[in-house]
């Protein structure tokens, strides 16, 4: 694996509606984001991934785009985008964009002169093809419920394809015009002085083009548009000739969106020759899924998000960095999500941010994971903005769940989780806004908020900072960001343990993830503890040397940062 610039950075994304409102219009905004850059460097933030700011009708908040060379009004102009880089650059902070170009927004000019002639030159930019006597041309399903094809208006038996909503028609990437308008695109937005970009959904680009019905897989008769992902063949093409035609001159940092990739074309997206700088490690994220819907997920453990990591990086490490992630804005508040009930405070809250950061490869923090944000109570469904948990609710809903359970069900994964308003302070909206926000502020802010926290050695803020500085440290940041992860006592329930191999630094990671004390051996000999979630200043009274190594004494949801002998 090639040393890249990014290494030993942390990375944070905005959901910029969400963040700071800086005009008092309930909206989070580039000038909100301006003015919280200080907070940010002072985190130890190095990458800024911004959810997309350009011009949308928001159907799908933001990533349906009606104009790619234009910052839509509600975050505000691009001259306010040029200082937001200016000064993003005076605190070496790289900001990465969003791609989004596997769709655009039904209402950009591509789509819009499709609409008047759909068999001229802008029909070939999208999937525009006859029905079954008025019927789709094939059975698939929408990621957000309902077919991926929508009548064209005016036409008895002419459909465009949509993978999201109908309001996002797919791009056809098939066309060469397609992707070399896309790739001006891309060069335009770096020259301009963005590091970069977070690719879409990016997988979803190519389709398989026979366009054939496939198994049912619900009641609808639908398939799962992933199904139909798996027969799609020729992807890296369109991905390597993006690479070197946009992304490449520029030494572009790339992080790919993809959820259904073959495992052993790994090397294909992130090695050294690779499509792309790095992708998200979702392999957590796909535990407890059911093709039924959010009404048939299960409840997973703490072991299994340890096994499947586990899984993943005994591949990964060896080709190059995975992004860890615990939640971003498409996924619940990862505290609420993967620890137990009575892990749910600040100790269990530092021991998930500990796995995460100490895990092989780049941390990827969402804004408020820092200061452990929870998901939020919904009391009513008209309470949600999200369009997908609305299609999950009447999923459930039609599946004889009451509307009550229904509501309980979906308000644990509902994407609205992580949109709801940064919580800055206990001032009124939590600070986020002087106006009324557009999302209801979780009713914790109270309590739970960055100033607060930035007034306490021991809060959830400070153990981040502290795990951030580890990854830059003069002593340890080599054996954290490029060490060897070795997997230990995976024999145990709820525990999670990991040595991390450097060249001349062994760190080793444990973390009882239940409310009982326990003690662990191990077969090495503990020099001292870097990192303690029960105490800011680390003490080694806990640890015991043996014959065989050490036997550590730990605390209910306590993790431990050791540094051990070389062995």
């Amino acid at each position: 694996m090639k040393k890249r610039w990014w290494h030993d950075k942390t990375a944070y994304q905005i959901y910029p509606k969400s963040f700071k409102d800086n005009n008092g219009d309930g909206i989070g905004d580039l000038r909100g984001i301006i003015e919280k850059l200080d907070y940010l460097k002072e985190l130890g933030i190095g990458i800024v991934w911004i959810s997309p700011i350009y011009k949308s009708p928001f159907v799908d908040q933001g990533y349906d785009i009606s104009d790619y060379y234009a910052i839509d009004p509600a975050f505000g102009t691009m001259e306010d985008m040029d200082e937001l880089l200016k000064e993003a650059k005076k605190r070496d902070i790289a900001i990465v964009m969003d791609l989004v170009v596997n769709h655009c927004s039904d209402q950009h000019e591509w789509f819009q002169k499709a609409l008047k002639d759909p068999f001229g030159p802008y029909g070939e930019y999208f999937y525009i093809r006859e029905g079954k006597d008025g019927n789709p041309p094939c059975n698939w399903r929408s990621y957000f419920g309902g077919s991926v094809w929508e009548k064209l208006p005016g036409y008895d038996n002419l459909f465009y394809l949509h993978m999201f909503a109908k309001e996002q028609p797919d791009l056809n990437w098939e066309n060469p015009k397609v992707r070399q308008e896309i790739y001006k695109m891309i060069r335009w937005w770096l020259e301009k002085g963005i590091a970069g970009f977070r690719l879409d959904a990016i997988i979803n680009i190519k389709k398989d083009l026979r366009f054939v019905d496939f198994p049912a897989d619900r009641e609808d008769g639908m398939c799962a548009g992933t199904t139909m992902l798996a027969y799609a063949r020729g992807v890296m093409d369109f991905l390597q000739e993006m690479k070197q035609e946009a992304f490449a001159p520029y030494d572009a940092f790339t992080i790919g969106e993809l959820f259904d990739f073959r495992p052993q074309e790994l090397k294909r997206y992130i090695g050294n020759e690779g499509c792309f700088e790095s992708i998200f490690d979702f392999s957590p994220h796909l535990l407890g899924a059911s093709e039924n819907g959010w009404y048939d997920r299960r409840k997973i453990s703490m072991d299994e998000f340890r096994d499947t990591v586990f899984e993943s990086k005994a591949v990964s490490q060896e080709i190059g960095m995975m992004a860890n992630i615990i939640e971003n804005h498409d996924e619940p508040r990862g505290v609420s999500r993967y620890l137990p009930k009575d892990g749910q405070n600040d100790r269990g809250k530092k021991l998930l941010a500990g796995i995460s950061l100490m895990t092989f490869g780049l941390p990827f923090l969402y804004q408020g994971q820092e200061i452990g944000m929870t998901n939020k109570r919904f009391s009513s469904i008209e309470e949600v903005d999200d369009i997908s948990t609305l299609d999950e609710y009447q999923v459930a809903l039609e599946h004889g769940i009451g509307e009550d359970e229904a509501l309980k069900i979906v308000s644990e994964m509902s994407r609205d989780n992580a949109r709801t308003p940064m919580q800055w302070s206990d001032d009124e909206h939590g600070g986020f806004t002087e106006g009324n926000p557009w999302l209801l502020v979780n009713e914790n802010y109270k309590e739970l908020n960055v100033k607060e926290q930035e007034g306490r050695e021991d809060s959830v803020l400070s153990f981040y900072k502290k795990l951030i500085a580890l990854r830059t440290d003069s002593e340890y940041g080599e054996a954290v960001v490029y060490g060897k992860q070795e997997p230990v006592l995976t024999e145990l329930q709820n525990f999670t343990g990991f040595y991390r191999r450097g060249k001349e630094k062994t760190l080793l990671v444990l973390a009882n993830v239940q409310k009982e004390k326990r003690s662990v051996s191990v077969t090495a000999a503990v020099k001292g503890v870097v990192a303690d979630n029960c105490g800011m200043e680390p003490g080694i009274e806990a640890v015991e040397k043996t014959e065989d190594g050490s036997r550590i004494s730990m605390e209910g949801y306590q993790f431990l940062i050791l540094e051990t002998e070389n062995i």
